[in-house]
């Protein structure tokens, strides 16, 4: 059964000009908080998605959707690719050689399976992520890390 998201475009015509430094601003204030699966609220727990999304609500002024309860394996069992397919309802494609900070990196961690992880740049070789069994932290982009990158997206509204 097809999920319907009828406000996705709505929302992204809703659209508040916001600066790069802001969302690198916000991502940082989330620097510290333990990972918590499914969750999203800043200083309390979140995983990758929950960081994104909290991110974003803050500075777009509404929460994207909420997802569906999901398993720490979900992407393999639906494979599909929801990740990407939601960051392409409410995010703008750009592409991986125009990343810069404040744009969104979503990561497949091998070639055959979905994408399932994402982040936000505070530079182009620098994001912020929360991985299981640590706090949102901010790292390198290394080559192990850009190998895998699957897509990048930037807010709408976004000014430099």
């Amino acid at each position: 059964m097809k999920r319907e998201f009828p406000n996705a475009q709505l929302l992204r015509n809703e659209i508040y000009s916001v600066k790069r430094s802001d969302i690198v601003f916000e991502a940082r204030s989330w620097l510290g908080t333990p990972y918590h699966h499914q969750a999203s609220v800043k200083s309390i727990g979140c995983d990758c998605l929950g960081l994104v999304r909290g991110v974003y609500t803050k500075l777009m002024r509404h929460d994207p959707e909420t997802p569906p309860p999901y398993s720490k394996d979900w992407a393999e069992a639906l494979k599909e690719e929801t990740l990407l397919l939601a960051a392409g309802r409410y995010l703008n494609t750009i592409n991986i050689q125009d990343r810069t900070q404040g744009d969104v990196v979503i990561f497949r961690f091998r070639k055959s399976t979905v994408a399932k992880h994402a982040g936000i740049l505070t530079e182009r070789d620098r994001m912020i992520h929360a991985t299981e069994k640590a706090n949102v932290a901010e790292v390198h982009l290394s080559h192990w890390w850009q190998r895998r990158i699957a897509g990048v997206y930037q807010f709408p509204g976004v000014i430099n």
